[in-house]
C-alpha cells in the first residue's frame, strides 16, 4: 500500500527530533544549560551573530535569540541531589 502525501506528513511529524543539550557561561559566570534541537554547528553560527550585537552576553538574552530558528529552546535548571 503506497503511502499518500497526507499520511507521508503524519510519519514525518510524528517522528521525534532528537534534542541537544549544551552547557552555557554568561559573563555573569553563571552556568546553565540549553536544549535544543540546533546542532553544535548552528548554536556556534547564532552565537557569532549574537554577539556581533551585544557587548555582555546573557544566557537568557541568548536563549532568546536563539528562540528565532528553535521555537523549543529553553534554559533547563540543572540541581544537584545528595543520598
Amino acid at each position: 500500500m503506497p503511502l499518500t502525501k497526507a499520511k507521508a506528513a503524519v510519519k514525518a511529524k510524528s517522528k521525534s527530533k532528537k534534542f541537544f543539550y549544551y552547557r552555557i557561561f554568561d559573563d555573569n559566570e553563571n552556568k546553565n544549560y540549553l536544549k535544543s534541537v540546533l546542532t553544535h554547528k548552528q548554536v556556534e553560527r547564532y552565537l557569532k551573530a549574537f554577539e556581533k550585537t551585544h557587548q555582555k552576553y546573557f544566557n537568557s538574552e541568548f536563549a532568546e535569540h536563539l528562540r528565532k530558528y528553535d521555537h523549543k529552546v529553553e534554559i533547563v535548571e540543572v540541581l544537584d541531589i545528595s543520598y
